[in-house]
């Protein structure tokens, strides 16, 4: 039996990875068959990493920080240019015809430990330490 621990030494690893990653985060895949269609996995995230505006149409989104700060940010789309979209479905492409309507805090030293994000919320993160995250959804990557 193939037992995968989630302990200090698997997220320095992650982090090692993130920080020599351009985007600064890493992903660590938790499903153990191709033929679970969720998504669970680690995310390990440094300061300075972008992560464009986005919802998810078909599933919520749970995250629970495991280790370090950050902002779950939530937005609305407001009234923009008719000529220029402000997003594709999914994923915004024009952040400035996005508001910031409410943050909260992820941070277990404060006893903030994780957050459920609604189906179709527009959301985001600001990391302001490195930061490790399990997040899950109901459908398979990309559905």
């Amino acid at each position: 039996m193939e037992v995968q621990l989630i302990n200090q030494e698997l997220l320095s690893e992650l982090h090692e990875k993130a920080r020599e990653n351009e985007r600064l985060r890493m992903n660590y895949d938790l499903r153990t068959t191709p033929e679970d269609t969720s998504q669970r996995m680690l995310n390990v995230l440094e300061p300075g990493t972008r992560v464009p505006i986005h919802r998810h149409l078909k599933t919520s989104e749970t995250v629970i920080c495991i280790e370090g700060c950050m902002d779950e940010v939530f937005y609305e789309e407001i009234q923009g240019d008719a000529d220029k979209p402000a997003h594709n479905g999914e994923k915004a492409l024009d952040e400035s015809a996005f508001v910031e309507v409410a943050r909260h805090r992820l941070c277990p030293r404060e006893q903030k430990y994780g957050i459920q994000v609604p189906k179709g919320a527009w959301h985001s993160i600001e990391v302001f330490e490195p930061s490790a995250i399990f997040e899950a959804k109901d459908t398979a990557y990309g559905a």
